[in-house]
């Protein structure tokens, strides 16, 4: 009697303990529906529209265009080339427009060049649309990281980065099935075949989220006029995490020695720069690719991949669930490298293995996508501790960018369609060497982790007597008072 229910306890373990006073409990909910909401959703769209074009390959598009040879996968490094010079200008836009304007902007703009799409005719006009396409998506990503880095605790952003995570395979996956929903309903209709509809159907769901973005997106805690949250409310957002410098957003010239001169920044990039290529079977859609090749039909070259999206969606989220709740992301991440070298060396034996082995090595590459919520959660709490926005904001757009440059050659390198019937030896190799680098890595990261940790808690005692729960507005002009006194110091 008297004990915690199971019920409870599956809660705690989904999404973590309660706060402990009602105005934190509320706010916490208050911001995961409008942050949450708007953010998965755009980048749920951000996958379909991206998606589509795989998809539209093998439905039509290639013939139509005339494409051949490695067009698609020379199609999705142009798309990666725009995603790439776009990153480092979104992460310092977000501290010049408020990200309530920015983000529902270039949503607008990409959900656009999505229907642009469909009235293309051939690989010229179509790597056009791709390039600025990922110029525009650029913001989507890192944008996230650094806002849910932002406004939540340490323990509550694990499962925010995995749910978030999960949203782009959601949207891949969904892809697939629009995309057999429209090649059997829509082919033909007015005069347009099932492929281009998809663009432009696209386009059209994409609209709504960025009107809501506009209405109800509530920017940072230090500059947010959201009306849904009063004063006490917007002083807790802020006194409930480490202290905030107040010159943490400028974006000067020093920001290039508070970044590139630092260890953390280069610890990152390279992290993620490497860490992306775990999901190379799942990313340069090798599955899909050699089901082309190997004559499957339409319908099963559309519905079949669909398996991976779902075993990325369940890695994710229940990886998401064990960071939050056991604090640790180094056991994690030698888990993912540990299944994806599995995946590698079982898929070098290729001509000695039959399509049902094929099929589930290409299953369990899926599991890759789990290493976004270890990286970024990871990413998120060290880079918190230094008290500098804008910092962490181009640290992890550099971060998204560095995989980004690895993915806009390594598909070429490693993965290229030509390979996918002779089931992609070099990029089995090159996966076996990326678990290995990875693992002795994140030794380096956990370091730094832990170094980190030790100099914030020196730093921060005198700030262990002041309660956020109970009393918000009092830790924050104790915060903001130290700040003062800093910036007077150095005046």
């Amino acid at each position: 009697m008297g004990g915690v229910s199971p019920l409870h306890k599956l809660k705690v373990l989904v999404w973590g303990e309660s706060a402990e006073s009602a105005l934190e409990r509320k706010l916490v909910r208050k911001i995961d529906f409008f942050i949450l909401t708007f953010c998965c959703v755009s980048y749920f769209f951000n996958y379909l529209d991206r998606a589509a074009v795989n998809n539209a390959y093998v439905s039509g598009m290639k013939e139509e265009l005339g494409l051949k040879g490695n067009d698609i996968t020379l199609l999705s490094t142009i798309l990666t080339v725009g995603y790439i010079i776009g990153q480092v200008p979104h992460a310092l836009a977000i501290h010049i427009v408020p990200p309530r304007i920015w983000f529902p902007a270039m949503i607008i703009v990409w959900a656009g060049l999505t229907m642009c799409m469909a009235a293309c005719k051939n690989f010229t006009q179509m790597a056009v649309c791709r390039f600025f396409q990922g110029l525009i998506e650029a913001s989507t990503y890192a944008g996230t990281q650094y806002i849910i880095g932002s406004w939540y605790k340490p323990t509550e952003i694990g499962k925010r980065v995995g749910l978030f995570s999960a949203c782009g395979q959601a949207g891949t996956m969904f892809a697939g099935i629009m995309m057999t929903a429209v090649y059997t309903s829509m082919d033909g209709l007015g005069g347009m075949p099932g492929w281009k509809w998809v663009f432009v159907l696209c386009g059209i769901i994409t609209m709504p989220i960025a009107v809501f973005g506009f209405l109800f997106f509530p920017d940072l805690p230090e500059t947010t006029k959201a009306p849904y949250l009063n004063a006490e409310e917007r002083a807790l957002a802020i006194s409930r995490l480490p202290p905030k410098n107040l010159e943490g957003h400028k974006i000067g010239w020093s920001i290039i020695k508070r970044t590139v001169l630092r260890r953390n920044f280069w610890l990152f990039v390279i992290f993620w720069g490497f860490g992306g290529l775990l999901e190379s079977y799942a990313g340069y859609t090798c599955m899909l690719l050699w089901m082309k090749t190997a004559n499957y039909t339409v319908q099963q070259n559309n519905q079949y991949p669909l398996a991976i999206n779902g075993i990325a969606i369940a890695s994710t989220l229940i990886c998401a669930m064990t960071l939050d709740v056991s604090g640790k992301r180094y056991p994690w991440g030698l888990l993912v490298c540990g299944i994806q070298a599995i995946t590698a060396i079982v898929l070098l034996f290729w001509n000695h293995i039959g399509a049902g082995a094929k099929f589930a090595m290409f299953y369990l590459a899926g599991t890759s996508y789990a290493i976004q919520p270890i990286v970024f959660t990871w990413a998120n709490i060290v880079l918190g501790r230094f008290d500098d926005s804008a910092a962490r904001a181009v640290t992890l757009y550099s971060m998204n960018g560095s995989s980004s440059v690895f993915f806009a050659f390594w598909g070429v390198c490693f993965y290229p369609a030509v390979d996918a019937k002779t089931g992609y030896r070099n990029g089995s190799i090159a996966m076996i060497a990326v678990c290995v680098f990875m693992s002795v890595w994140m030794g380096l990261v956990y370091m730094q982790d832990r170094h980190t940790l030790k100099t914030f808690n020196t730093e921060h005692d005198h700030l262990e007597g002041v309660a956020p729960e109970a009393d918000s507005v009092e830790r924050v002009h104790v915060v903001l008072d130290d700040k003062q006194k800093e910036l007077d110091a150095k005046n």
